[in-house]
């Protein structure tokens, strides 16, 4: 059963407020392994959700479905196509090629848990989705890139957009990785894990950088749409976000922080009691 007050209600605050992305019936299992077990979340326009649970609780491989990385064993994903008139909800899993998937990218960020940075410079990063998802040719990629360094706090000079991304430091990697994101000026921003592995400092920052673009219109004039996948507990406490804890592949929990934080349940005390240990060193898992 779900623990919430209220399930599957439109928080208060987004009254009124359109379905971005719909989870509907969604089971998935690996080699016999059941992962998902029938997850249905709505998310929606401007809303900011962390999705938590323990290690093989499903959190990535619900990420990777939303993303349309994997397909559905069962159930199915709509997410909104804003490149059509009037912005309909389509299903991920009748798309027939990745120019299909692409079209909805376009209007997408997403921040990977080690960053995913490539190989080469800084500007190299942050052109390759403008160049090959946007098309756009090298003039405006160089504004847009200097654009998204100044409203990460990085350098915008030419040395720095020359340096090799592997020669940055954890926590300039990571505003690099955000970067590259809003430079695919989101309408829906996704983050895994984006403060594993920083210092309490640096980690602090990106709660504000994360918080400081969700707030930021969207280029269509929306509000950002923001999910993350997080074990970091100062993300729930700092920016109070409707939280969504899986368990055992299915929702356990979906609700405000506050009755998060409150919860006597058997499940999520622990978990929420363990939480600053799995954000400081949990191992890589498949799910």
């Amino acid at each position: 059963m779900v623990q919430t007050a209220d399930a599957g209600a439109v928080p208060a605050e987004l009254a009124g407020a359109d379905v971005e992305i719909s989870v509907q019936a969604l089971f998935k299992s690996f080699g016999g392994q059941q992962v998902l077990r029938g997850i249905d979340l709505n998310f929606y326009c401007g809303e900011f959700v962390a999705i938590v649970g323990g290690s093989g609780c499903g959190k990535t491989v619900l990420l990777n479905h939303i993303l349309g990385l994997e397909k559905p064993d069962q159930g199915r994903v709509l997410v909104v196509d804003h490149e059509q008139k009037h912005a309909p909800l389509v299903d991920l899993s009748t798309f027939e090629d990745e120019v299909e998937l692409a079209r909805i990218h376009t209007h997408w960020g997403v921040v990977f848990q080690k960053n995913a940075l490539f190989s080469g410079t800084v500007l190299d990063n942050l052109a390759l989705w403008l160049t090959e998802i946007k098309n756009l040719e090298e003039d405006a990629v160089a504004e847009i890139a200097k654009t998204v360094l100044a409203a990460v706090d990085l350098p915008t000079g030419a040395h720095f957009l020359g340096a090799e991304a592997s020669s940055l430091s954890g926590g300039m990697a990571k505003r690099l990785a955000i970067a590259r994101a809003l430079s695919m000026d989101p309408v829906v921003l996704f983050y895994d894990e984006p403060t594993t592995g920083l210092d309490p400092t640096t980690a602090q920052q990106i709660h504000q950088l994360i918080l400081d673009t969700h707030r930021a219109p969207s280029h269509l004039g929306t509000p950002i749409t923001t999910i993350v996948i997080t074990h970091d507990k100062d993300i729930l406490t700092r920016l109070h976000p409707r939280t969504v804890m899986l368990h055992d592949g299915r929702v356990h929990f979906d609700g405000p922080f506050e009755a998060f934080h409150e919860s006597t349940s058997e499940i999520i005390r622990p978990y929420f009691d363990l939480m600053p240990v799995l954000h400081g060193g949990a191992p890589g898992t498949l799910y």
